[in-house]
């Protein structure tokens, strides 16, 4: 049965009003964790399996974020379309049209307050869509115009509101700002020996660039394009001003330090590598940066840690929390600066953690508390089955593709191979490179290792090709003299294991 005429202009006006909710919403807060469609885009991310989680934030990152968001605002517009069509539905019932006004105003606040605690951002909601409903119902009875049906204008008035109404949000939703400035220790350093102590970040930067190969499309030592991943949909957005770190737990004295405080510790500047657990085995999820920051032992020492237990558990403005062994994380970095910048917000602005030779999803970012704890407790990932804190596992890589490509066809007819090697802290002592399937092997050329106990090294390998397409197979091995693994393993749930194959055509 074909529905009515009005049928159908109840429905498209009553998603116009969800939409103008939406973008009511985002008028009134932007793109922060108040926005209406944030707590239904980490309710689904709560809800998925760990296997599936872990997979899917460390192969799409961001742009699986921005998926995950354009879901939840769409569920966010159909809720608050249903809530405007039972409006519009009462209000007719009852022969009072414009009823449907405040109904749809006071029903779409209440949820939108349920949903997320704010009550600027539901209020606006609200408003917008009861904005839409009653300039469509207004349409509708406007006698004035008799040549065309009062659906046909109910559906104009609301699609034209509703559209107003998000540029409107676009234009006037307040985006998050942090307080951009220049960072470098060089003019205060800390504790730091040997090799990169005291140097500035554009002298790290430099001796990067140096000691790079250079080969093909493969990122430098120092990356350009850093991976993001996190838990979130929508990042936190912290006010360094307002924000602080404590020190609780099994304490002799809790310690709580501002922003100003940390600053004024000697910090220091380090090469660091981060590796997600979620990367496969030859993926994109690793990366390095120079960070600059305060170690995490200067503030530890304040409190005076008295537990047994010897471990610590992280906690995150965005309700994150990881555990991490009290020794592992006396090692750590308390990073404010990234590659000579205020980290960015996706980092971890305005401080997060980074832990040497732990896996990256670890490395707290918005960190807020350090708790010594009395007894060993669960953290964020390993209460959905991952491994957690690390070691990570020794990898070499060779990428293939066309943004990262370490196969390079030469003129003269011999072929290149380059790619990144790394292991934490254990460093990478060598990488041997087969071009026959695994059956002989030849030692590949290792840049200069730079400055730092936990940076990847480059490796490169060049050789005459035979005539017909061959396996080459490249394996590493770590500062402790152990090779890396050759059986295979997904990334679920100790990270990705195995030796990178790839099929080389001459």
């Amino acid at each position: 049965m074909k529905p009515s005429r009005e049928t159908v202009s109840t429905a498209v006006v009553a998603v116009a009003a969800g939409f103008g909710g939406v973008a009511g919403s985002y008028a009134a807060v932007g793109l922060t964790r108040q926005f209406v469609a944030q707590p239904i885009a980490r309710a689904s991310t709560d809800v998925l399996p760990a296997r599936a989680i872990g997979k899917y934030v460390a192969q799409f990152g961001v742009s699986g974020q921005d998926m995950n968001l354009l879901l939840a605002t769409t569920l966010a517009t159909i809720v608050f379309a249903g809530l405007a069509a039972l409006a519009i539905a009462l209000g007719r019932s009852v022969g009072v049209s414009a009823l449907a006004v405040p109904i749809t105003v006071a029903s779409t606040w209440a949820v939108g307050t349920a949903l997320t605690g704010s009550v600027l951002a539901s209020a606006s909601a609200g408003l917008a869509s009861g904005m839409v409903v009653g300039l469509a119902e207004a349409a509708g009875r406007d006698v004035t115009n008799v040549d065309i049906s009062p659906d046909r204008r109910r559906v104009v008035a609301g699609s034209l509101s509703a559209l107003g109404l998000g540029a409107l949000g676009l234009g006037i939703g307040p985006r998050p700002q942090i307080e951009t400035e220049p960072v470098d220790a060089a003019s205060n350093p800390g504790g730091q020996t040997g090799e990169g102590a005291g140097m500035s970040v554009p002298q790290l930067r430099e001796l990067a660039t140096e000691r790079s190969l250079g080969v093909g499309s493969i990122e430098p030592l120092l990356s350009e394009n850093h991976y993001t991943v996190d838990i979130n949909t929508i990042d936190p957005t912290v006010d360094r001003d307002s924000w602080t770190l404590s020190v609780t737990g099994a304490v002799d004295e809790e310690v709580e330090l501002d922003y100003e405080d940390l600053r004024n510790i000697p910090a220091e500047n380090r090469f660091s590598t981060l590796r997600c657990v979620g990367d496969s085995l030859n993926g994109r999820k690793m990366d390095t940066a120079i960070w600059t920051g305060v170690p995490v032992s200067e503030v530890l020492e304040q409190a005076s840690p008295d537990s047994d237990c010897d471990c610590v558990m992280l906690r995150a403005a965005d309700d994150f929390y990881q555990e991490f062994p009290l020794s592992a994380l006396e090692g750590g970095l308390l990073a404010f600066g990234m590659n000579g910048q205020t980290i960015p917000r996706g980092h971890g602005y305005p401080v997060r953690v980074l832990v040497p030779g732990h896996w990256g999803e670890v490395n707290v970012k918005w960190v807020t508390e350090i708790e010594v704890l009395e007894r060993e407790a669960e953290g964020y990932w390993e209460k959905r089955g991952w491994h957690g804190t690390g070691p990570v596992h020794t990898v070499a890589k060779l990428w293939d593709g066309d943004d990262l490509d370490g196969i390079v066809h030469r003129d003269d007819g011999t072929i290149q191979l380059a790619g990144h090697a790394y292991a934490g802290t254990r460093g990478i002592d060598r990488v041997e490179v087969s071009t026959d399937g695994g059956d002989t092997w030849t030692d590949a050329e290792l840049t200069e290792p730079l400055p730092g106990n936990d940076v990847w090294r480059q490796w490169s390998h060049t050789y005459d090709p035979p005539d017909s397409e061959h396996e080459v197979v490249v394996r590493a091995t770590d500062g402790e003299g152990t090779l890396q693994t050759e059986q295979e393993a997904g990334a679920y749930p100790n990270g990705a294991t195995g030796w990178v194959r790839q099929t080389v055509r001459p």
